[in-house]
């Protein structure tokens, strides 16, 4: 059984990192994934990352990072969208489970910046909450326009990045903790073809730059 606890945001983000390694050289270690880990965390949890990515189901980040029971407490939402009850569960992970890693979770070919990009384009929206979901991601298309970028890869990083700052500028729990030191979150980008997740942008101190 793999223990984690107490880790530095760095230690944190590089177990991740070594995870996906793994996972991309199709050699992963299944940790805590056994019976003794499922009695040892029914008492109680205590994760060592938040991972907030989009409801892809490509995208399952138990698998892509080579982890197991306890070890990630997951937040999905297509787009990764953030509304009030993302920012509350982030916050929970943050202050009472003291988890010292927050991950946004983008991804390449996603529908939900896709059908953004449609929209911004043709004026026209879906219906239904799905509206919702577009109206949330358009700031980051308008961003990305602004910006003269025309590949999709550069409409996905600015996705992610806007949502960094999000979560930044309307979680002060979340900030002051980052301020602080202990705790940093970090934007990755998943490559659904070869599994590797890129550093996008970092927030916090800890995390060297060779690191990504």
């Amino acid at each position: 059984m793999a223990e984690i606890q107490n880790l530095t945001p760095r230690d944190a983000f590089e177990t991740l990192l070594a995870g996906n390694k793994r996972f991309v050289a199709g050699s992963p270690e299944h940790p805590n994934q056994d019976a003794a880990r499922r009695a040892q965390t029914a008492p109680g949890q205590n994760p060592f990352a938040v991972m907030f990515g989009c409801s892809d189901s490509r995208l399952a980040a138990e698998i892509v990072f080579d982890r197991g029971l306890g070890d990630l407490f997951v937040v999905r939402t297509a787009g990764h969208v953030v509304g009030a009850e993302v920012l509350g569960s982030i916050e929970y992970a943050v202050q009472v489970l003291g988890s010292p890693l927050v991950v946004v979770l983008g991804h390449d070919a996603c529908g939900a910046v896709a059908a953004t990009r449609a929209a911004v384009q043709d004026g026209t929206t879906a219906g239904g909450y799905v509206r919702d979901v577009i109206e949330r991601v358009t700031p980051s298309v308008l961003a990305s326009h602004a910006a003269g970028h025309t590949e999709d890869a550069d409409f996905i990083t600015e996705h992610i990045k806007h949502t960094v700052d999000l979560l930044l500028d309307r979680s002060r729990l979340l900030a002051k903790a980052v301020e602080s030191g202990r705790v940093a979150v970090v934007g990755l980008s998943y490559r659904l073809a070869d599994g590797t997740a890129h550093v996008v942008t970092v927030r916090g101190v800890g995390i060297p730059a060779r690191l990504f």
